[in-house]
């Protein structure tokens, strides 16, 4: 027997199909068919967003959190290229994504129609894998390949672009019996973990043997809780010190022996030379690109100087920056696997020295020594923090200078507990605040913003509340944008030019949308205020009014200034 669907409702059902669980969008009329056929399929949760760029880095979050892709609807122009900052995040940080986009009919094409965008020209650069569905019969096999490809590899975003005639077009659809009796039909997708063999596994333990001081260095996508878990019993065997890349933290735990700290923006000097010292480099399912190395310096290229063995999942990463000593063609979980069955070495030369290292970390992670201008000490909030806040928080930012603060002086103890941009997008923490709370509700979410960051997409604080979804959001306001004042002082000091910001009252403005609003500006008020925004039991912000000159835990604006003055440059930008 067969009936006939709709192009919507056939994409619907290829979405259950391969497992998807949730959908996060901006409605649009080039795609009712799909919000149509979404009414009968309670088994997909559907999250409506205010603007496409949240609804986007939401389906981000997802798929950093899940390794599954996020998947994401919006409609035409306007919302794809509103939603194009998140296809950049999941490009940048190699996070499975599919991206479905309205477009206009199929015989309108080529006139430049009311919203019309050549999409695989417009994201051809951008996604990993772009491509427009002409023919509703075509829907289960391409929507199955943008599954395999936003998860195999290097993993990233696809875009697909939906005609909207096509998606009201009926097609026959066999039954289940007609399947069964032989008629083809569409598997989920599966993603392919390529193991490491056992000559290069061999071959690293040689390696590992003859080294006096190696690193191991965690990166990318592609893990999981167990890969972690196998990871950390490598590093034990080996006592190997572990140090992770930007913005990668919860790919080891901070409470262990073995862990150093992250390579990320303003890292420990110490690390940093401990690092470019070392005689052996494992850099496991990471690029190790421009910020953890600390602008390409800290590996030479194309042939670095220390020994280098890169782990990575896609052969055409490989060699691509590093010519490595020992490539090896893995994804990070089945390698973890392999390296966890390693014979140790025996007593490790380098014990001390991942001991030295472990030192170094925990002097420099506590915030109990650090003093910036203004009321409100920084160090302390973060310490309560520490004392107050589950180890298995979800901490969610975006980017600026008040990012430092979590990714500095927070333990990362757990796989899944980190969300933030490796490519360095402002706004993204709130939207991946509130795509972690709507996966895993029972737990606690935290999301760190400034306050020009905070509202690039400050309207999704109304999803949190439309939700009903009890994120936690510590606002940090200096009235500026922190980052780029910071750059602009070292270059042109005392020459300030489109950094500054008059800001609202934020605590009002949460609690305008109908969240829960604390405003804190000094030290002994922040616990007491914390305490009632976690016990609202709503969407909560506490307005944290930090002092302008303290622009990094380490560096006020006058001291950038004067030292700028002291160290006067030509007009090429070069020192004079």
């Amino acid at each position: 027997m067969a009936t006939f669907q709709t192009g919507g409702q056939i994409l619907v059902d290829q979405l259950k199909l391969h497992g998807a669980q949730h959908v996060f969008c901006v409605p649009g009329e080039s795609f009712l068919a799909v919000l149509d056929a979404l009414y009968d399929a309670p088994s997909i949760e559907v999250t409506v967003c205010r603007q496409e760029g949240g609804a986007a880095m939401m389906a981000e979050a997802h798929g950093k959190l899940t390794g599954r892709p996020g998947i994401c609807f919006v409609t035409r122009a306007p919302g794809a290229t509103n939603a194009s900052a998140g296809v950049h995040i999941a490009r940048q940080d190699s996070t499975p994504m599919i991206l479905f986009v309205g477009q206009v009919e199929r015989g309108a094409r080529e006139r430049e129609a009311f919203q019309e965008l050549d999409y695989r020209a417009v994201f051809g650069k951008l996604a990993k894998w772009v491509t427009e569905i002409d023919d509703v019969r075509r829907l289960p096999e391409l929507v199955s390949r943008a599954f395999h490809v936003a998860t195999s590899g290097r993993p990233g975003p696809v875009v697909i672009a939906l005609p909207e005639d096509m998606l009201t077009e009926l097609m026959e659809v066999t039954d289940a019996d007609a399947e069964a009796a032989g008629r083809p039909r569409v598997l989920p997708y599966q993603v392919i973990e390529t193991a490491p063999g056992t000559q290069p596994m061999a071959e690293l333990r040689t390696r590992l043997q003859a080294a006096q001081r190696p690193i191991m260095i965690l990166g990318g996508s592609r893990w999981s809780a167990t890969a972690v878990e196998h990871i950390t019993s490598f590093a034990e065997h080996f006592q190997l010190p572990v140090v992770c890349s930007f913005r990668r933290q919860m790919l080891f735990s901070a409470d262990h022996a073995c862990y150093a700290g992250d390579m990320g923006l303003g890292p420990n000097p110490k690390l940093l030379k401990r690092v470019q010292e070392a005689d052996l480099v494992l850099l496991v399912g990471g690029r190790f690109s421009e910020v953890p190395s600390q602008g390409y310096t800290v590996l030479d290229i194309p042939v670095p100087r220390q020994t280098l063995v890169h782990v990575y999942p896609d052969p055409d990463e490989l060699g691509r920056v590093y010519r490595a000593d020992l490539p090896i063609h893995a994804s990070p979980a089945a390698f973890a696997l392999a390296a966890s069955q390693l014979e140790s070495t025996g007593h490790a030369v380098w014990c001390e020295r991942t001991k030295e290292a472990r030192a170094d970390f925990l002097q420099w992670s506590d915030p109990n020594p650090i003093r910036i201008p203004g009321g409100l000490q920084m160090g302390e909030v973060m310490s309560h923090l520490r004392q107050v806040l589950p180890a298995d928080t979800i901490m969610c930012n975006g980017a600026g200078n008040f990012a430092m603060w979590v990714h500095r002086f927070w333990p990362f103890r757990h796989y899944g507990t980190q969300l933030a941009p490796t490519s360095g997008s402002m706004g993204y923490g709130l939207p991946a605040g509130v795509g972690a709370k709507r996966l895993w509700p029972e737990r606690s979410v935290v999301v760190f913003a400034g306050d020009g960051d905070f509202l690039m997409h400050g309207q999704e604080l109304a999803t949190a509340v439309q939700y009903k979804l009890p994120i936690l959001v510590i606002l940090l306001d200096n009235g500026m944008y922190g980052t780029i004042r910071m750059h602009q002082e070292r270059n042109y000091p005392a020459r300030v030019m489109a950094t500054e910001l008059v800001n609202p009252d934020f605590a009002a403005y949460a609690q305008a949308f109908g969240a829960h609003g604390e405003r804190v500006s000094d030290t002994a008020s922040f616990a007491s205020a914390l305490q009632r925004a976690l016990a609202s039991g709503k969407p909560a912000l506490v307005h944290c009014l930090i002092d302008p000159q303290a622009i990094t835990p380490v560096f006020t604006l006058d001291g950038l200034r004067q030292q700028a003055v002291r160290t006067p440059k030509d007009p090429s930008g070069l020192p004079a």
